[in-house]
């Protein structure tokens, strides 16, 4: 399948999920700048499981084994992540009224 095939609507979802999946790092970046220690914000795992899902879906798509196999896989671990957080806070949200970054 060529680029040249590929609808327009499912570029943008592919280049949407791409760009979801790769704004997590910034998040979580900022948030350790701002802590001055590495933590991993809730937002990450929103982004990581948003940018996922919406590349698992170009993947399918594309017919794209590799990829669809990883992201498969990296989806478990943000929904388990996102479980774990809830369980411990019971809040899926972010950031808590002493927890500015949210940061979990």
């Amino acid at each position: 399948m060529s680029v040249n095939s590929i609808p327009v609507s499912w570029l943008v979802i592919g280049f949407a999920g791409q760009a979801m999946f790769s704004g997590r790092f910034l998040v979580q970046w900022i948030a350790s700048e701002r802590r001055r220690k590495s933590i991993i914000p809730v937002l990450f795992w929103w982004l990581s499981l948003a940018g996922g899902l919406l590349l698992l879906s170009y993947a399918i798509l594309r017919r794209d084994p590799v990829i669809i196999v990883g992201q498969s896989a990296g989806l478990v671990v943000y929904i388990r992540n996102l479980i774990l957080i809830r369980r411990e806070n019971g809040d899926l949200q972010g950031a808590g009224p002493d927890d500015p970054d949210g940061a979990k």
